[in-house]
């Protein structure tokens, strides 16, 4: 049944167009004795870089980098031209563009054809499509996921969405022994162009198991990239991004986010896969996060900005491989660096990414980084208790304050 499923895709697509107070640091030099009593304060810009042509690991890390102070948003808004839309909307338009683009592009998952997916970032592609490029399944994830990689090896390019990516662990064994692997154990016969994407984090009392962070769980399968995005700019361009590679691509999108909008260009953009973004620029301390946290921390930057302090926030966007370019460069400047995530502390990205950053800058830290991240229970369905499992900006506040004296 699969088999003949996945020959009539072929077929369409050809004929388609923590507590905060327990921090305790020591650190070499306070920032008075490196930086003197002058602080900068920039404006928070949100500079955007398209697609790189140059792999992260050819460039040379600078020594002592130093970051521009952007345009001020309201600049930024007037000057450039484009249309507003909802980050699931940004979405959608990336993966019709695609899908016009390139007829093997088709779409995999429950209720992703007339119904339009579970948050409607597919409404209305099945009517356009038909509905073998937008193929509605049965509530049987290990199937249509193991359906779409093997679509995927017979030249089809399928975006499979799961109704919640917690729903995605039922396939875990299809995304690990055989999406990550296939490429490697058919000695590079086989190329395995699948996108892998939905809802997650933690929402709104939706209950431990629809809350589920499962970046943390996928990160140690070779073979796969993993990406996060933020933004209605940055989900369109990964999405077109994630499309496009060879490879196969696990795009995380938050559920609490999808209402979010901005103002995109009219004209094509793709984004970097390998690439993270630089979202303020700083001199103090470095603050690494993604996905929601992204706002956590920029409503803490406006409270440290007050008080003084100049924190750089970047969004690493790509959770897998790291962009040790930007991060290390960030790293030498301000030689402090704090970690924000929604994952959870056990085994988390915040894990990896402190292992990496001591692998390969310990010397240019003057103090320990830091990591705040969720607490390692179940999601809480009570909202109090939902909400004091996650890293809240105060708690980043202090940890900025503790790091910095």
């Amino acid at each position: 049944m699969a088999a003949a499923v996945t020959q009539g895709i072929g077929a369409t697509a050809a004929l388609s167009s923590a507590n905060s107070n327990k921090f305790q640091f020591t650190t070499r030099r306070s920032l008075s004795e490196r930086k003197g009593s002058s602080i900068v304060i920039r404006s928070d810009g949100n500079p955007r870089a398209g697609l790189n042509q140059h792999s992260n690991s050819t460039r040379q890390l600078v020594t002592n980098a130093v970051s521009t102070k952007p345009e001020s948003a309201a600049a930024s808004t007037v000057s450039k031209p484009g249309h507003e839309l909802l980050l699931f909307e940004a979405l959608r338009e990336g993966l019709e563009e695609e899908m016009d683009r390139d007829p093997h592009v088709c779409v995999i998952g429950e209720d992703v054809g007339h119904y339009g997916g579970s948050y409607k970032v597919t409404k209305g592609l099945a009517d356009k499509y038909g509905d073998l490029r937008v193929l509605d399944t049965p509530i049987a994830e290990n199937s249509f996921t193991g359906m779409a990689i093997g679509a995927a090896m017979t030249g089809l390019r399928p975006v499979v969405e799961g109704m919640n990516m917690g729903f995605l662990l039922l396939a875990f064994n299809q995304i690990s022994n055989n999406c990550g692997m296939l490429h490697y154990t058919s000695g590079g016969q086989f190329k395995i162009p699948v996108v892998i994407r939905g809802p997650g984090g933690v929402g709104r009392q939706l209950g431990a198991e629809h809350s589920q962070r499962l970046e943390s769980y996928f990160q140690s399968i070779p073979g796969i990239q993993m990406v996060a995005c933020s933004t209605a700019y940055n989900a369109k361009g990964l999405m077109k991004a994630a499309i496009r590679s060879e490879n196969p691509v696990i795009l995380f999108e938050h559920v609490l986010l999808y209402n979010l909008k901005e103002r995109i260009p009219d004209e094509e953009y793709v984004l970097n896969l390998e690439e993270a973004e630089m979202v303020r620029p700083g001199e103090h301390v470095t603050i690494l996060t993604y996905s929601r946290m992204r706002y956590h921390v920029m409503q803490a930057a406006k409270t440290l900005v007050n008080k003084g302090y100049d924190p750089e926030v970047i969004d690493i966007r790509s959770l897998k491989p790291f962009d040790l370019y930007t991060i290390g460069n960030s790293v030498k400047k301000t030689h402090r660096v704090i970690i924000v995530e929604e994952c959870m502390r056990t085994g988390g990205i915040g894990a990896s990414l402190t292992a990496s950053i001591n692998e390969n800058f310990h010397d240019y830290l003057d103090a320990p980084i830091v990591c705040l991240s969720s607490q390692d229970v179940p999601t809480p369905y009570a909202a109090s208790l939902e909400e004091w499992t996650v890293v809240q900006p105060a708690q980043i506040v202090a940890a900025v304050e503790q790091l910095c004296q």
